[in-house]
């Protein structure tokens, strides 16, 4: 979750780190620290909190040197606090590093280390990484084969970089599981690293990503790469299409709110390449299908976490309603501890914005065991997910920035409709026609969305009436009910308000406990097969005094009759109702966070890219 940036090169290292952090604060920004080798001394600046507070402190006590490396925190071992910010030093000064991940043993690793006389400044896992390499140091008075001995020390998953006033003209990265990537950034003269690609593609995009067990060593005018047994890697540079100016806010107050509106954009993008406008069809080529490999298919299986699972259970309907294959959705956390029954003709698709959350990855390796198909659905390029898996879709969102997130969730519900034609064209179980109407269908997507956002300032007033709320209630039927899941994520996670996401025919059967006059229950009643039931549904909520919000197609004149607020949205063919019913729901959480004054864009406890168990 945590953010790694670093330096070598000529210039001056401290604005460039703390630069990168600042972009990737939200993967963390409990703790935040820089470590500068300035005349051949490490110093070390780290704070509590923000970059802001990191910011403040280098203004204070200035440091300047050509190499250096910096971390923004998400707490897992020891308080948020300056003492357990990274980066953290072994006990002679000459050893510093940062790091991703959890050393899951490192309490028998510390106790034996303490016996052996190492004194901690620090409640971190990561502490003992620091001295174990400080350990090993001693003896070979290499950097490299002291980090690679260490290596073999931690158990769990880690990315780490490591710096040494003894060699001052060398980093040395390393990766070990699922626990974030480590990528490298080549400049004229200059290397950069970094867990994530937004902190440096100001600054090169040309990349290269480490993958598990590889260990690299880093100069200014190079790079060289081996695995764990020491045999060189082979790389292959990647040119990252991404730029600076997509990741700034622009004229919107948070970038939540800047990739709410960016979806029209992201779904258009979405769609290009991969439809033909002449002949109306859809072509996946990341896939590496063939007709016979399409019709082997017999079961899919949809893993994700969060936001994604909930794309997830939105494409289980699409899957099975166009092509007609069994689809079973199961979180990522629980998918290699279930001992899912795969069989051959079993895919395993896994959903993940970052590519790298460590539950999403740790489902796709315990596939792979079993003998699955893997596909992926991400959106960074070049992540690991990208690269274990035997066929990927792009999101082409690019960089979401938010904590909370929005258009990665509608560009996999259209990648998983998208999904769904293919397969089914591919198995045969298509007419032209029906194909033909399925994806005119898909095309008025960004339209749709358009016509959607549209209804802010709408959506805005609503959300000023319902600021004092302590719960909400969100109920939806069919490919909607994920979307009812989706909207009460959204506001519990930046609102801090509790909302709970509910099958509407279920409501009867518990949570009708909990409607009274003080608690509002959203909604979604479009124009879908569902309608009637959903009708039934509201009436059910206002005979116990509810306050309804409803999602409502334009020009329904029902709905206005019988719910206190309305969100508008226009008329949707049904199996794409979810990206455009989502909308609503995602301006209605921004807004009332918004207006409570939180931090929309980082709220508490959570971050971008969750690469620990």
């Amino acid at each position: 979750m945590c953010g790694i940036v670093a330096y070598i090169g000529e210039q001056d290292a401290t604005p460039i780190v703390v630069d990168g952090l600042r972009r990737l604060e939200y993967r963390g920004y409990d703790s935040a620290g820089i470590a500068i080798l300035e005349n051949n001394q490490i110093q070390i600046r780290r704070v509590a909190g923000r970059i802001a507070n990191l910011e403040n402190l280098v203004k204070q006590h200035p440091v300047h040197g050509s190499v250096g490396i910096g971390h923004t925190r998400w707490a897992t071992h020891g308080a948020p606090n300056e003492q357990n910010a990274h980066p953290h030093v072994g006990m002679s000064g000459k050893i510093v590093i940062v790091h991703n991940g959890i050393v899951e043993n490192y309490l028998t690793l510390r106790e034996e280390l303490i016996a052996e006389g190492v004194e901690f400044k620090s409640e971190t896992d990561t502490e003992t990484i620091a001295h174990l390499i400080e350990g090993f140091y001693s003896d070979s008075e290499d950097l490299y084969s002291a980090v690679h001995s260490a290596l073999q020390m931690i158990k769990g998953a880690h990315g780490l970089v490591v710096m040494s006033t003894e060699e001052p003209d060398r980093l040395i990265a390393a990766r070990l599981g699922n626990a974030g990537g480590v990528s490298l950034g080549i400049g004229d003269g200059e290397m950069f690293i970094a867990s994530d690609i937004p902190a440096i593609v100001p600054y090169t995009r040309k990349m290269v990503f480490l993958e598990s067990g590889q260990i690299a060593e880093i100069k200014k005018d190079g790079f060289t790469i081996r695995d764990l047994d020491g045999k060189l890697v082979k790389t292959e540079i990647q040119t990252i299409q991404w730029d600076s100016v997509s990741a700034e806010k622009g004229k919107y107050r948070h970038f939540m709110q800047k990739e709410i509106h960016e979806q029209v954009r992201t779904l258009s993008d979405t769609l290009s390449g991969r439809i033909d406008y002449d002949k109306y069809s859809v072509s996946l080529s990341g896939l590496n299908l063939t007709p016979a490999k399409a019709k082997e298919i017999r079961k899919i299986f949809i893993t994700a976490c969060g936001t994604a699972a909930y794309a997830g259970m939105v494409g289980k309907y699409l899957i099975e309603h166009i092509a007609r294959i069994p689809v079973e959705v199961m979180v990522a956390s629980e998918f290699r501890y279930s001992n899912p029954i795969v069989e051959p003709g079993t895919v395993v698709l896994a959903i993940s914005q970052s590519g790298e959350t460590a539950d999403t990855l740790a489902a796709m390796e315990e596939a792979r065991n079993k003998g699955a198909t893997l596909w992926a659905i991400v959106n960074a390029i070049g992540s690991q997910a990208m690269r274990v898996a035997d066929g990927c879709i792009s999101m082409q969102v690019g960089p979401e920035i938010g904590v909370a997130s929005t258009k990665a969730f509608t560009a996999p519900v259209l990648d998983l409709y998208m999904v769904a034609v293919y397969l089914a064209d591919l198995r045969g179980s298509l007419s032209h026609d029906q194909r033909t109407a399925l994806v005119k269908d898909l095309l008025t997507v960004p339209s749709l969305v358009s016509k959607a956002l549209a209804q802010e300032n709408a959506i805005k007033e609503i959300s000023a009436k319902y600021l004092g709320m302590k719960s909400a209630l969100y109920l939806g039927r069919g490919v909607n009910m994920p979307i009812a899941y989706e909207g009460a994520l959204k506001l519990k996670e930046i609102s801090y308000i509790h909302a709970e996401g509910y099958p509407a025919g279920e409501m009867k059967h518990g949570p009708i406990a909990l409607v009274d006059k003080d608690l509002p229950v959203i909604v979604i009643a479009t124009q879908d097969p569902w309608y009637d039931k959903m009708i039934s549904q509201i009436e059910q909520a206002k005979a116990r005094g509810a306050s309804v919000l409803a999602v409502a197609t334009e020009g329904d004149e029902l709905i206005p009759t019988i719910a206190e607020e309305v969100f508008w949205v226009p008329e949707t063919p049904w199996l794409l109702s979810p990206a455009i019913n989502i909308i609503p729901l995602q301006l209605f959480a921004y807004h009332i966070a918004a207006m409570l004054g939180m931090d929309v864009d980082q709220p508490r406890n959570l971050a971008k890219s969750v690469t620990v168990e």
